[in-house]
């Protein structure tokens, strides 16, 4: 029987029988859940009579609702796949010298120009670039006399060359065809025309001499068919295709290739640039905008005491402690989490904490609980819960108090006490509860009068709960198991500081969902919260028994009282999407909009994640040339970007800035990429993908190495870059940065940080700078607090920048691409190009504001006996207490701050006033010439670096869910180890003492940073 429909069931029991009666029905009623296949049977529990309240007279019990034939389909988590990465053993040669490139004051017959958002991407078929001939191919073999190299430029579409594939001394993979201009060229372009075997993956040299080669340009993941190449901006004789791995079983086939001189409509023309400028100083700092109320309240105590708590729910396809794999108690079940001899199994995630199918549509809902347990004078409290649907709905759909007495409750079941006020609102088909408009803050919609005497409640589909329900006493059986030891508890009224969880339903129709035009789903689950009456809600995790809700104690709650969480579906990769547990009503709604937006591809308007509808208001607003469509692309999960791994790989995950020269206060884009490098591109008419050669790709590892006090040698490596064009004089490479908590680090006041600002040393040279910067709408002087030096004052500057830089997307902050080459043209005046609406901006801005932050992993949880703890909740307090004192000891927290108080003026309540944990002070400090990237940003010298907070690393590799990521600016550092033995200048004190722990004390240390 599918849950909530049997959680509805038992409330309709609870208002109307004697708990005698229920409670023998829950062994069966709690026995299965899931997506309508699921036939387990679990066999019901022997149920010892309670001692609860006489029914009241009259009341009968009722027959059970028949099975639910549409259970909210598992929606299986969408996660985001690994970047592809070039072969591990393929070769990697040189980028091209000056010598091989096209001379500066090279004639293309055209003048300087700005960036614009078209005309560099025209099809060679219309253009008047010269057509240049090779005067000979040859190839590493052919397979035979007909297919040889000639026939790739004898213009004849109908004929191919053909490597040697059968009986060769040289492996197919790594046959080559080569062309012979004949004397030193100019080239601008290259069309490939392949036949079915083409090459997957292949690189293209070039050569003066046909024996010294350079590489130009690297492909992964080729399609075939047509493939283009411009702006090659090469002067050599030979070009060379070399092959690493063929798509067939065959030899490389091409039809032929075609080459043409380099032209205004195949090259880059170089940009005029000019000066980008900072503030040296806090002189005329302003402060970011204070608001006296929030946009929407999300606690508040009425004059007579009552508590009134509103928070925000989105639908989900299952339960917080279902996950991939069934467990059960040891003796009372199939327990998945583990195989036939014993071992550990991982049969997938749970679907819990990912997004239904259009989830920013129609599928947040809003809940309100009134607790009068801080009321003077009231001896049995209660709770009064009111939701706020945007559809119709069918009533009934919450659950309380996990079924914690029942050793065949796992992953779901509750206890389910509650009284729905109106039964026919559950009896009754359809949807026959209706929409309720939402108060307004700091007001009830009845605060006076109720519905059937029950103040507070908007009509019969709000809910009265007042009682714990009795329960069976458990103690260990023969196994170690909690289970009934035939005592009883009896159901007694509320108190305050009550421990209840609360989970509610979206039970709509599907007439209702299609008539808003939506053929989505319309049953769904929700979040599952902890709820302490006469406080509020509560990050939890489980104890015994059977992962019993429980609060999270202070000192884990890294991101205050909004804290993730801890995670019992194994949705780890989804740890970074979440909102604030304490997220409003109505801030729900923005905050799904706005993730909807981070989502969207920003030229197709299609979402990253299947069974979307698309965004069409994100259809093409990007230009020619960037490195991802979506924030999503860099971020992966929300957490940080691909980290370079394997030779050859292509770094259009991370950022890559660039300069002619940089300064204090002032940085000259280079002339050829501009600000940053966009390595990626496609046709503005057609949208079909394009190399214009303006990628960077890995070229290898610098290494070195360190010693450690027990003699432990730690290799270290530094990722080199090779640029496909010109490599400007100055660049700084950049990986993306995990977004959780952005809005509390916007939260803090200015003053805060720049409390902790030295004027001179202490006695580890530890010092801190605050950097400043401009706001790019007002050019009013703020704060610096976000990116890797500090020089975006807001979040909203984060978003539109980014949005620039990494995906070519223009805003009011930034109106037109013009922007990329520095300050002078960057204004409406000099024009504007369509990009994000102000809505839009907006609604990426607020989601960044509400994404909260997981709570610390330094609690041991409550696993049933015999099942597999998941692998990041499997921790030893012991270990991390000693962790946290050695990361005080040898003062890590002279940067990494541990504590830090937001204020009272933010727009968004859920972060005023929150004792958070970022280990971070968000200023600058010396790191060191090892970290050096000579990129200057304000008072950001290149060894300057802002503190990055630490919160949530621990998640790292989780959220990155098989794609490799590191740490550091360019990610460079493997693991945390190596990110502490990189550390140089103001850190090298801290390094030194870390160097010189024990190995127990540097497995504490790291136990620690890996909880947070």
């Amino acid at each position: 029987m599918e849950l909530h429909l049997r959680t509805r069931y038992q409330a309709y029991l609870r208002a109307k029988t004697h708990w005698a009666i229920i409670l023998p029905l829950l062994g069966t009623l709690l026995s299965g859940c899931g997506d309508g296949e699921d036939t387990t049977e679990v066999a019901p529990s022997p149920t010892p009579p309670v001692s609860t309240p006489e029914p009241e007279p009259g009341d009968t019990p009722v027959t059970p609702v028949p099975e639910d034939e549409n259970p909210p389909p598992l929606e299986a988590p969408a996660l985001t796949s690994a970047v592809p990465l070039p072969r591990a053993d393929a070769p990697s040669l040189p980028p091209p010298p000056a010598s091989l490139r096209l001379p500066a004051d090279f004639d293309m017959g055209q003048q300087r120009q700005q960036v614009k958002s078209t005309g560099r991407s025209a099809v060679i078929a219309a253009t008047d670039a010269t057509l240049l001939t090779p005067v000979a191919a040859t190839s590493s073999g052919d397979e035979n006399d007909t297919n040889i190299a000639a026939k790739a430029i004898d213009g004849d579409v109908e004929t191919r060359w053909e490597s040697a594939w059968n009986n060769t001394a040289i492996a197919p993979d790594a046959a080559w065809l080569q062309f012979d201009f004949g004397s030193k060229t100019a080239i601008g372009y290259m069309k490939l025309l392949w036949e079915r075997a083409h090459a997957t993956e292949y690189a293209i040299y070039i050569s003066d001499d046909a024996e010294t080669w350079y590489q130009l340009r690297y492909v992964v993941d080729s399609p075939g068919e047509t493939e283009q190449f411009y702006n090659l901006g090469i002067y050599a004789r030979y070009i060379r295709l070399q092959g690493i791995s063929r798509a067939t079983q065959y030899g490389y086939s091409l039809f032929e290739a075609e080459f043409r001189a380099p032209a205004a409509d195949n090259s880059l023309l170089p940009l005029a640039t000019s000066a980008v400028s900072f503030p040296m100083s806090g002189a005329g700092l302003t402060p970011l905008p204070q608001f006296a109320e929030p946009i929407e309240s999300t606690q508040l105590s009425l004059p007579d005491g009552r508590l009134v708590t509103r928070f925000g729910m989105v639908g989900r396809s299952r339960h917080a402690r279902e996950r991939g794999e069934d467990w059960n108690e040891m003796g009372y079940g199939v327990n998945d989490t583990v195989d036939a001899a014993g071992n550990p199994r991982d049969k997938g995630p749970g679907a819990h904490l990912n997004f239904v199918a259009n989830y920013f549509q129609l599928r947040t809902w809003g809940v309100e609980i009134i607790d009068d347990s801080n009321v003077a004078g009231v001896r049995h409290p209660k709770l009064v819960i009111n939701q706020y649907f945007q559809q119709p709905q069918k009533g009934g759909g919450h659950v309380f108090v996990r079924g914690f007495d029942n050793p065949y409750v796992t992953g779901y079941g509750w206890m389910s006490p509650g009284d729905l006020l109106d039964d026919s609102t559950y009896l009754t088909d359809g949807a026959p509860c209706p929409v309720v408009a939402k108060p307004a803050n700091g007001v009830l919609l009845r605060p006076d009068s109720g519905y059937n005497g029950v103040i507070g409640a908007n009509d019969g589909c709000s809910v009265l709960f007042d009682t714990f329900p009795g329960y069976r006493d458990n103690s260990p059986d023969a196994n170690g198991v909690m289970a009934p030891n035939g005592k009883t508890i009896d159901a007694r009224p509320l108190v305050k500081g009550d421990v209840l969880e609360f989970s509610s339903s979206f039970f709509s129709t599907r007439e209702i969902m299609d008539a808003a035009g939506d053929s989505h789903g319309y049953r769904y689950y929700t979040n599952e919260m902890t709820y302490v009456m006469g406080q509020g809600l509560s990050p939890w995790y489980g104890v015994q028994p059977r992962l019993k809700n429980q609060p999270l104690p202070a000192a884990t709650l890294q991101g205050g009282t909004g804290s993730i969480s801890y995670d019992y579906a194994d949705n780890a990769a989804f740890m970074f999407q979440q909102p604030h547990t304490t997220i409003g009503m109505e801030n729900m709604q923005r905050f799904v909009e706005g993730r909807r937006w981070i989502h969207t591809n920003l030229w197709t308007g299609e979402h990253n994640e299947a069974d979307n509808d698309r965004n069409d208001a994100g259809m093409h607003l990007q230009g020619p040339r960037f490195n991802q469509s979506s924030c999503f692309g860099c971020h992966i999960n929300n957490g940080r970007s691909a980290a370079p791994t394997v030779i050859n790989q292509r770094l259009d995950t991370m950022a890559v800035r660039t300069a002619a020269s940089t300064e204090a206060g002032t940085y000259w884009p280079d002339s050829h990429y501009g600000v940053a490098v966009q390595m990626n591109a496609r046709s503005t008419t057609s949208g079909a993908a394009e190399n214009w050669g303006t990628g960077v790709w890995l070229a290898g590892f610098e290494y070195s190495s360190a010693v450690l006090g027990d003699g432990t040698v730690v290799e270290l490596r530094k990722p080199k870059v090779a640029f496909e064009g010109p490599t400007p004089t100055v660049y700084s490479v950049r990986s993306a940065q995990p977004m959780i908590g952005m809005g509390l680090l916007e939260a803090i006041p200015d003053a805060e940080i720049l409390s902790r600002v030295r004027s001179t040393p202490d006695e580890d040279g530890v010092q801190g700078v605050a950097n400043y910067s401009y706001d790019p709408e007002t050019g009013a002087v703020h704060l610096g607090r976000y990116g890797w030096k500090a020089s975006k004052v807001s979040l909203r500057h984060q978003v539109t920048n980014a949005a620039l830089l990494d995906m070519s997307v223009t805003s009011a902050a930034y109106p037109n691409r013009q922007c990329l080459a520095g300050s002078a043209h960057c204004n409406a005046t000099d024009g504007s190009e369509v990009g994000l609406s102000a809505e839009a901006v907006e609604r990426m801005t607020q989601y960044l504001q509400l994404l909260g932050v997981p709570a610390q992993r330094s609690l041991v949880s409550g696993f049933p006996k015999g099942v597999t703890p998941l692998a990041y909740l499997d921790v030893n307090p012991e270990s991390i207490a000693k962790g946290e004192q050695l990361f005080t000891d040898i003062r890590c927290n002279s940067c990494h701050v541990v504590e830090l108080q937001t204020g009272a003026t933010s727009e968004f309540a859920e972060v005023r006033n929150q004792t958070i944990k970022p280990y971070t002070d968000l200023l600058l400090h010396d790191m060191g010439n090892e970290l050096a990237d000579n990129f200057e940003e304000g008072l950001a010298s290149g060894n300057m670096w802002r503190t990055s907070p630490l919160w949530g690393i621990g998640y790292t590799e989780y959220v990155a869910a098989g794609t490799p990521v590191g740490y550091l600016h360019d990610s460079r550092a493997r693991n945390l180890t190596e990110a502490i033995l990189w550390h140089s200048g103001e850190g090298e004190a801290s390094k030194q003492r870390f160097a010189a722990l024990t190995s127990q004390e540097r497995q504490d240390l790291l136990a620690f940073l890996k909880s947070l």
